[in-house]
């Protein structure tokens, strides 16, 4: 009987940790604002892991400073999707998911994006989530694309989301029957799409963005192909491939620009990165290394070397460096583009191995006659604007025009390939 009696009697269930103590554990007030209309969904939980999972998620929201949300069913009525350059994402570190190449997809919830911690505390998944968030942005998305002088369609909203119906295909599909779609997000407002023949009003549009002002979101152009949205990737000998390489290199340049106010001093000097021109066109971008300090350098096409005083040394191709294997670089942790910390400096034989793109007299070409130096870089945090002209650092007075075309006595001069002198 004793045998029979324990098979057939239940254990008693252990008590669920009350909320109360769950919060003490972990040094978190007892009176969170924003808790009290939370609890019922806290009490909801019937196992102790779920109880456990939603009060870490109230104490990873607190120690980062964000509020809580308000409760699930008044929340559905504020979502809205939103698209930034996956640098935002990762440097704001909300909940994103990637959409495309240098795109990322988030959740607004009112004027707060959202956290992750709030999908546990409401027992969402984000998928479910998203999907009433484009729902209610279909809901507000009647009427139809306005067609410009140029032949370009622009979404007529104008209400900050514009760019966010890029991932409502039904809403501008249906533009071009048959036809190769091109589509631009210049700006969170704005939603451009041409089909393939007027790709270069495309880019005048983008450009027109770029000139009023509006603080960029992506200017790099976008295609569709089947079903699949990707950054266009125009090859050569396509007409439109080298403004589209532009486009892509001003917004690498937005994002440098930005990670330099988050990286720490004692690292060293970020290199400065700027655009030039080789003798066919083709847009690339220099990254400035001048002797004297450690340099945080990122993966520009070309690096523009200067001795300590700011005297050119030459112009060679980044992707060679490693030919120089005593200088070992060390990655830096950071959001967004990548960078490189080099402590040492190239000697004159360590550069001779490089692929040299321009030698130090065709250098000089490059740089800012004397007394028109740029102004220094504003020390207060700055909007991103791919406008914006880099400026210049000590000892290397570098021309900071966004492209500048490389001088007529570089051109045929070798540019571009090795030079065995």
């Amino acid at each position: 009987m004793g045998f029979l009696s324990k098979m057939f009697t239940r254990a008693e269930a252990a008590p669920l940790p009350g909320l109360a103590d769950l919060l003490e554990a972990r040094g978190l007030p007892g009176e969170l604002p924003g808790l009290a209309p939370l609890v019922p969904a806290f009490e909801a939980h019937r196992k102790a892991e779920e109880r456990v999972a939603w009060v870490d998620a109230l104490a990873e929201l607190h120690g980062q400073g964000l509020p809580l949300p308000e409760p699930w069913v008044d929340a559905q009525d504020h979502l809205l999707p939103e698209l930034v350059p996956a640098w935002v994402a990762e440097r704001e570190g909300r909940w994103s998911r990637g959409f495309i190449d240098g795109l990322s997809q988030r959740i607004r919830v009112g004027d707060m994006v959202l956290p992750a911690p709030w999908l546990i505390l409401w027992d969402q998944t984000a998928d479910d989530v998203l999907e009433l968030a484009l729902d209610r942005l279909r809901h507000r998305s009647e009427g139809g694309f306005e067609r410009l002088p140029s032949g370009a369609y622009r979404s007529p909203w104008r209400d900050g989301f514009d760019a966010a119906r890029l991932l409502l295909p039904e809403v501008w599909q249906g533009l071009f029957k048959d036809q190769h779609p091109f589509l631009a997000i210049p700006a969170a407002d704005t939603l451009l799409a041409v089909p393939q023949i007027l790709l270069p009003k495309l880019m005048d549009e983008v450009n027109r963005s770029i000139q009023s002002g509006a603080r960029p979101l992506q200017l790099a152009v976008i295609e569709r192909i089947h079903d699949q949205l990707m950054t266009a990737r125009l090859q050569e000998p396509h007409p439109m491939s080298n403004p589209q390489r532009e486009l892509k290199h001003m917004d690498l340049i937005a994002a440098l620009q930005q990670q330099e106010q988050d990286l720490d001093p004692a690292l060293g000097l970020p290199a400065t990165v700027l655009m030039v021109k080789n003798n066919q066109g083709k847009p690339l971008t220099m990254a400035l290394w001048n002797e004297g300090a450690p340099v945080l350098l990122p993966e520009a096409d070309l690096i523009a070397f200067s001795a300590r005083n700011g005297d050119p040394l030459g112009l060679f191709s980044r992707q060679t460096l490693p030919r120089i294997q005593e200088l070992r670089g060390e990655a830096v942790e950071i959001w967004g583009p990548r960078r490189i910390r080099y402590e040492g400096f190239p000697t004159a034989e360590q550069l001779a191995r490089l692929e040299r793109f321009a030698t130090a007299e065709q250098m000089k070409a490059l740089q800012t006659p004397a007394g028109t130096r740029p102004a220094p870089r504003p020390a207060a945090p700055v909007q991103p604007s791919a406008s914006a002209r880099p400026t210049s650092p000590k000892g290397g007075a570098f021309s900071t025009q966004d492209v500048p075309s490389l001088p007529r006595h570089l051109q045929g001069a070798g540019l571009g390939r090795q030079d065995s002198e």
